[in-house]
Order: structure tokens, then sequence, then C-alpha cells
């Protein structure tokens, strides 16, 4: 697995040299110029931790989120004040933990934000099937959120048990929704649990699309080394059949398909905050993407406020890019969208894409990884189900190592990988 993900780094780098991050960070992020901007806010309480999940969250105490919450509000302030006027930004999206339990304060959240940031698509939300109730949601909905994502998972009892779920009652979602409209409403899944079928998988989507959503993500359930979760990964022959098998249906139904886990039902529905050239994170493990630097938050709530009553920002580690390391993770996060243009590469790095990875595209078009339409390359439904499988290797080998070493140290010395 590392060997794999080593090897592809070393031959799309040109270089031997790792992913280097470092225990430090700029003071002054330079965001100002970025086109394509994104936000995303991480809140991460939750009434019960799932075994899963591995995600940075810890259980909800009424206190601590409150404290939480004015330490992000000022997070947001340090970084929106560096610059003059309103910055123009594709969307926010808050993600956990469950967001929804700070529902009475993420208007106040969204104010600090528009104090700095002028938000043209929209602002998203996570939630757990139990925050859908009609009193939350209406308080979200004045709070100006305007896009939800439910955490289903399953609507079907013996993957829900698996997974430490309580059963969900979709008639009773639909109601709610009914209730109180969003214009993007999405339900996510997990794809490849033990034993699913396409039954499984088409009767959950089927009723997703019955009860009130009309966009959906589909997961793949990815086997993190620090987490408590007993499930085991299908194989690969498995998971292969089965993805194909739903991406035809969802595109026999008329279906569109807007990134390699996502399918909407309605023309505009769209949920994500990964598509973005380039992003600012705010919260505990929030990550920050710039033309020349990613970086990453500590993942202690504790630690967090302290720097934050220092007047520091709360980087843990960050990562100088080489030109060629920036290109392969624009790469690989744009291809999540199922398509890559050219000229979309050329505006951001000033050089043709084919002058940099022309053997690697024609190599694509040759394996049936993808084809070139008007002049923009296209997945193939082989190359979306490669990407799945390297996204594995790809998050195994880089997010399991980072993560599970920020579980343990607030800020690492740095860490190569």
């Amino acid at each position: 697995m590392k060997v794999i993900t080593t090897l592809t780094r070393m031959w799309l780098t040109r270089s031997t040299q790792p992913f280097i991050f470092q225990n430090e960070y700029d003071n002054q992020l330079p965001f100002a110029e970025c086109d394509g901007l994104g936000l995303y806010v991480h809140i991460p309480f939750c009434r019960r931790l799932c075994s899963f999940c591995p995600y940075c969250k810890e259980v909800y105490k009424e206190e601590t989120c409150s404290r939480y919450i004015d330490d992000l509000i000022q997070e947001i302030h340090m970084v929106g004040s560096q610059i003059t006027g309103k910055k123009q930004v594709t969307s926010l999206y808050f993600g956990g933990g469950t967001p929804a339990l700070a529902a009475n304060r993420i208007g106040e959240i969204i104010g600090a934000v528009r104090e700095h940031f002028e938000i043209k698509e929209g602002i998203g939300l996570e939630l757990h099937p139990e925050n859908v109730t009609e009193e939350t949601l209406r308080t979200l909905k004045k709070a100006g959120v305007t896009k939800i994502s439910i955490g289903i998972q399953s609507f079907q009892d013996k993957f829900l048990s698996v997974l430490g779920r309580n059963d969900i009652d979709p008639a009773q979602i639909a109601n709610v929704l009914r209730a109180v409209s969003f214009e993007t409403v999405s339900m996510d899944f997990i794809f490849a649990l033990p034993g699913q079928t396409f039954q499984d998988l088409k009767s959950d989507i089927d009723m997703a699309f019955q009860n009130g959503a009309n966009h959906i993500a589909i997961y793949p359930f990815i086997d993190f080394t620090f987490t408590a979760s007993q499930v085991p990964p299908m194989k690969k022959r498995e998971k292969r059949a089965l993805l194909d098998a739903i991406t035809r249906y969802c595109q026999t139904q008329g279906y569109v398909r807007d990134s390699i886990w996502t399918f909407s039902s309605k023309k505009g529905a769209k949920y994500s905050s990964m598509t973005r050239d380039n992003f600012l994170g705010f919260g505990c493990s929030a990550t920050t993407l710039l033309k020349d630097q990613f970086k990453i938050n500590t993942f202690s709530v504790t630690e967090y406020g302290r720097r934050l009553g220092s007047q520091e920002l709360p980087t843990s580690l960050t990562i100088r890019f080489t030109r060629r390391q920036r290109m392969i993770y624009y790469l690989f996060w744009t291809a999540y969208s199922t398509q890559v243009d050219p000229a979309d590469f050329e505006r951001f790095f000033g050089v043709p894409l084919k002058k940099m990875y022309g053997l690697e595209f024609w190599l694509a078009k040759k394996l049936g990884l993808a084809k070139k339409e008007q002049g923009v390359y296209h997945m193939t439904l082989k190359g979306a189900f490669y990407y799945h499988y390297y996204e594995n290797y790809y998050t195994l080998s880089y997010i399991d190592q980072m993560w599970g070493l920020m579980r343990k140290e607030a800020f690492p010395k740095g860490m190569k990988l």
C-alpha cells in the first residue's frame, strides 16, 4: 500500500522528495488573490461517537461547545481581518462532528464570516438523522443555511446495527423536509459494507429520493487504523461490480453524476466542500489549501482554545508544496468531479496540462480510464472505480497516518509522508 503511493508520488512529482509537514505556519495567510476560494467550519461535538467515523470529534458538553464557538469566531475574525473589504468566496460548509448541536449559534458564526467574506453559492451543513426536526431546521434556515446533508449511512436495520446506529424512520424525515425546504437536501450513504448488494444500495437510493432528497452521496467504507470499527472491508471484485451497477442504475434514472460519489435528481442540487481550488478552514482539524501551501489545525479542543487565547493561529502542521506536488494535489481533487479541464489547469498554474502530464493523460485514455470530449477529460466507469480504489490507498497511506498522529499530539514536531 505504502509502496504504491510512494512510487506514484515519485513518478508524478518527478522527484524522490516526500511530502514534508512542519510545525510552522504563516501568521498572514496569502488568500487575498486566490480565486475559487471556499470556506469550511468544523464543529467536533457529537452526542455519541460512532466507531466507524474517523473525523475529529468528542462527546458533546454544552459548556465546552459554547467556549469552542467563542474561539471559533475569534479565529474567523483573526483570518478574515487580514484583508481589507470583503473577499468573494464560493461557499461555506459546516462539518463535524454534529454541527446542529450548536444550531442556536450557527447564525452567529455565519454573521462573523459575512463580516469578511461574500458567499456566492450558498451555505451547507451536515446533520445527524436525530437532528432532522422542524425546530432545528427552522433555526438553521433562519441563520442562512441553504443546503443540508443528512448522514443516513443506510436505511436498513441490518447495516445500521453493524454501524452502531439507531433505526431511521424515512417517513418522519420526509414530513420534516416537506415542512422546511432547502435548496439542496443531500443524504449520505456508506458504500461497500460487508454483504451489501446492489438491491440493498438501490433500495437506499430510491428511499432517499422518495423521502425528500434531491442529492445523494455514496462514500466508500474505509477501514482507518485508529478507529474502533470492526467492519471488514469489501473485496475489490465485489466493490467494482457494486459500484458499476449502482452507477449505471443512477444514470438510467436520469440522475446527474456531479462527482465520483454523488448524484443529483435536480439540476443545480449540489453538495460538496471538496471540489475547490483553494479553501480556508476554521476550527479543530480544519484544513486550509492555498496556492503554495496546505495546513491543518490542531485536533485538540483545549489546545485550539489556548492558541487563540494567545492571539495565535491554531495551526499544527504545514506543508510548503513544490510546484509538482501542488499540481498532483490539484489534479487528484479536481478529478473527484469526474472531469479535468486543461484550460482550468493552465489558468491556475500558467502552464499547459499537456506539457506537464501529457503522457499520463494519454495513458489514461489508452487504458480506458478517461475519454476526451470537447477538450475536457471525463472519467469512464472504469476510471471512476480505479479512482475509488486508489483513493483507499491514498487515504490509508497519508490521511490515516496524519490523523492518527494528530489525535495523539496537539502539535507534532513534523512528519514525512
